[in-house]
């Protein structure tokens, strides 16, 4: 229903079960929109479904999400989409701010978020077809109300030795938190940057029976697979691009290391929807997905 409040829009068929679902938008008009997910179920999730429609509101937007999950299984972490989702969008013209206000897991979540969004008066292309050098490594490790166990140092330490044995010396940042008296949890958000100004990121949460090393190891060794293939955007990164690139004015065009199904499926939908034209073309071990 945020879309629909900051659109204007009549619906009709929002609930469970439903064969059906009418929506009609009404324009989109931006300003303070407030949000209650009411579960762990995912805030970043719900920030992707809504930030391509806050890039072109009439006046800024100001997205507050309460009582959800910042860092749950199957989405980005928060952090993710902070430090590498957004800044790469702001290469294309889109700025945002994230703000953490509380940090939420599962099962019970109650994590808070306030978005900012100024909107643009037009997308402009991303061009990332050079890997370049890697210039650093940065990272954020969060652990809620685990202090006297170093979560957030065990997790933090396990990345960087094994970055390390692979040659990059990376600088990450401990966050004890105690934004949430209710539900304890932690994570990790990993990024490394290039000469070519290129951003890849990965990232690793933690869960019952699973140590923090574990966490932290998780996170590096798949940060670390993206170094390796020297891809320009990560695997996740490469499909939440898709809906941006095709509202582009130009073309766009950038290197992955696989087609995963979220691609597949996003570049359809915008195919369908848009009538935009993204083709992929496999070049040595990566392909590339291209706005035409």
């Amino acid at each position: 229903m945020v879309a629909a409040k900051l659109t204007n829009a009549k619906v009709r068929g929002a609930k469970v079960a439903s064969d059906e679902l009418w929506f009609e938008p009404n324009g989109i008009i931006g300003g303070n929109v407030e949000a209650e997910i009411g579960t762990a179920g995912s805030i970043p999730m719900l920030l992707l479904a809504v930030l391509p429609i806050c890039a072109f509101a009439k006046e800024p937007v100001k997205l507050s999400v309460r009582k959800g999950g910042t860092d749950v299984r199957n989405s980005p972490t928060v952090n993710y989409v902070k430090y590498v989702l957004l800044p790469t969008l702001s290469k294309m013209g889109l700025e945002a701010q994230l703000e953490v206000r509380s940090y939420g897991y599962y099962p019970i979540g109650m994590g808070e978020v306030n978005l900012k969004v100024q909107p643009t008066k037009g997308l402009i292309g991303l061009r990332l077809m050079e890997f370049g050098d890697v210039e650093g490594v940065n990272g954020i490790s969060v652990c809620t109300f685990l202090r006297e166990r170093r979560v957030a140092e065990r997790q933090a330490d396990a990345a960087m030795q094994l970055l390390r044995k692979a040659g990059h010396r990376a600088k990450v940042e401990i966050l004890y938190d105690t934004s949430n008296p209710v539900q304890k949890g932690s994570s990790i958000a990993l990024w490394g940057k290039t000469t070519s100004d290129v951003l890849l990121g990965a990232d690793a949460i933690g869960e019952l029976r699973k140590t923090s090393e574990a966490v932290g190891i998780e996170a590096a060794q798949n940060l670390l697979e993206e170094l390796r293939a020297k891809a320009t955007v990560d695997v996740h990164l490469a499909d939440m691009l898709i809906p941006y690139v095709a509202l582009t004015r130009g073309g766009s065009a950038y290197l992955t290391r696989t087609l995963t199904e979220h691609v597949e499926a996003n570049i359809w939908l915008v195919k369908e929807f848009l009538g935009a034209r993204l083709e992929t073309e496999k070049i040595g071990n990566l392909y590339k997905i291209e706005k035409l």
